[in-house]
């Protein structure tokens, strides 16, 4: 494994165990070269996953583009590391046992805002104005009424 802060090649494993969830290898590393210290994780992957965009191209799938997305809509809501962990290998496991290597986009976003939904509603809320892509105050009401959200409750 190549280091982060000098790039020397060869760094040593002082430390694996498995994380909390038990669907990854978690190693502390070192390197010789500077004495950096790094984590790293190693998961199992079944397949190359390769999501098709809306305009027609493809991208191989990026799991911390997931993570970044989901930390984007949970930003400042009370959703602890782990919770967010555990949603993400959720959402790639349901990716993974689809069996198919070529996944919608439409169906990732599906699969988030179930997630998101299960979790946190404000942060199920800001994901969706994005992927359903809203462009005036009314798109979020007919949302929420769609939705069948309570009313607000005026606390502030």
């Amino acid at each position: 494994m190549k280091c982060p802060f000098c790039g020397h090649q060869d760094t040593q494993v002082k430390d694996s165990r498995p994380s909390d969830d038990g669907s990854a290898i978690r190693r502390r590393r070192s390197c010789p070269n500077c004495n950096g210290r790094f984590t790293t994780f190693e998961r199992v992957q079944l397949r190359e996953l390769v999501i098709l965009k809306r305009n027609g191209r493809r991208t191989p799938f990026d799991r911390d583009k997931l993570e970044r997305s989901l930390g984007v809509a949970l930003r400042k809501r009370p959703v602890q590391a782990d919770q967010v962990e555990q949603m993400v290998n959720r959402i790639v496991r349901q990716l993974e046992s689809l069996g198919e290597t070529e996944i919608p986009s439409s169906t990732v976003g599906d699969f988030i805002m179930k997630a998101l939904k299960g979790v946190d509603e404000v942060a199920y809320v800001r994901y969706a104005s994005v992927y359903k892509d809203f462009r005036h105050t009314g798109d979020f009401a007919k949302f929420l009424g769609d939705e069948g959200f309570d009313e607000p409750s005026g606390k502030v």
